[in-house]
């Protein structure tokens, strides 16, 4: 995914300079500029103050929805609440760790770790994993509790 021309694409439209979303997110106008020329990929803590600042849900940013957003949707990503989420979506489907990181081309410790709230996920991830499973990435990191799987 091009996350950098997404970025760029959404804050030109609103004509919004990269300083202005740089101070929005609490970094540096060059730090934004390396996300925008996908040098880096974005933290999504930053990723969620982005969508938050545009009105936008990260479905959408992701490409997975055509919807701009969704009502009573939450500003704060609940990290404790993803572990939950990922345990529920897992033991749904029957799968082991190692079923769905061979799937996803991710390492078991760090799947495990983001289960067991150890790490918080990162927007790669969550990307892989909600689009190869079809489930809302605002819903699995609890911003929303419907839908929680997309068409």
């Amino acid at each position: 995914m091009n996350y950098g021309a997404i970025l760029k694409e959404i804050r030109t439209y609103d004509l919004i300079t990269q300083e202005q979303i740089a101070k929005v997110l609490g970094i540096s106008r060059k730090t934004y500029g390396l996300y925008e020329i996908n040098f880096r990929i974005l933290p999504l803590k930053h990723l969620n103050a982005f969508c938050n600042y545009f009105s936008i849900s990260l479905d959408y940013f992701f490409g997975f929805t055509s919807n701009k957003n969704y009502k009573k949707s939450k500003d704060n990503i609940d990290y404790k609440l993803i572990s939950i989420r990922l345990k529920e979506f897992r033991k749904e489907n029957k799968m082991t760790q190692e079923e769905l990181v061979e799937k996803l081309n991710f390492e078991r410790s760090t799947f495990s770790k983001y289960e067991n709230f150890q790490n918080k996920i990162n927007t790669e991830f969550l990307y892989c994993f909600c689009k190869k499973y079809n489930i809302s990435a605002d819903y699995l990191l609890g911003k929303i509790d419907n839908p929680k799987y997309l068409k």
